[in-house]
């Protein structure tokens, strides 16, 4: 073989070499969107899951609290005295209503459900932010990958390989329509 036919052959080579680089550059940005539409998936599940999960825990928690709060009002109604009852059976009544008040507070010392709601308001934070993060991940997926077919050379290979424009991704109704915690509580 002479030296020109080595030349042709290794710039074959170098240029079979930059089409498969093309290809897979575009092929791996082409699933960088797929990951980017599956991680979204997954997290507008994880929201639906979540939220509603959360609110019945805090509906279950207020109304468990306003029960032990009324008992705990009614168990000291008898504390007071009343003009026309005996002393000493308001003392005795008194004191049992006194240690049945302890034993609540002893069961249940904290009653705050505004930390429920906290937690409540921070996963729902926490879960929309993490959309809003996915959401432009997918767009600059979507932009990187449809940039990449229209510039010159990769869309020569794109042309060639079959690799269409990604069209944008559109948010379902239901992904739209953001969680309405106040629905959800009043249900």
């Amino acid at each position: 073989m002479t030296t020109t036919q080595y030349i042709i052959i290794g710039i074959g080579i170098v240029f079979l070499l930059y089409i498969i680089s093309l290809y897979n550059k575009l092929s791996t940005k082409k699933n960088q969107i797929q990951n980017a539409i599956s991680s979204l998936d997954a997290l507008f599940i994880q929201r639906a899951d979540l939220i509603p999960n959360l609110i019945v825990t805090v509906k279950q928690y207020v109304t468990f609290e306003k029960e032990t709060l009324e008992r705990i009002t009614e168990l000291r109604r008898p504390a007071n005295p009343t003009k026309n009852e005996n002393p000493y059976v308001q003392q005795e009544e008194g004191s049992s209503t006194l240690k049945q008040i302890m034993i609540q507070v002893e069961n249940y010392p904290e009653l705050k459900a505004n930390q429920q709601f906290n937690q409540l308001q921070h996963a729902f934070k926490d879960c929309e932010e993490q959309i809003a993060a996915g959401r432009r991940f997918l767009s600059a997926s979507i932009t990187d990958y449809n940039d990449s077919i229209v510039v010159f050379p990769s869309n020569l290979i794109a042309t060639i390989f079959g690799f269409k424009n990604h069209q944008w991704q559109y948010a379902t109704e239901i992904q739209r329509t953001a969680i309405n915690a106040d629905e959800l509580f009043n249900k």
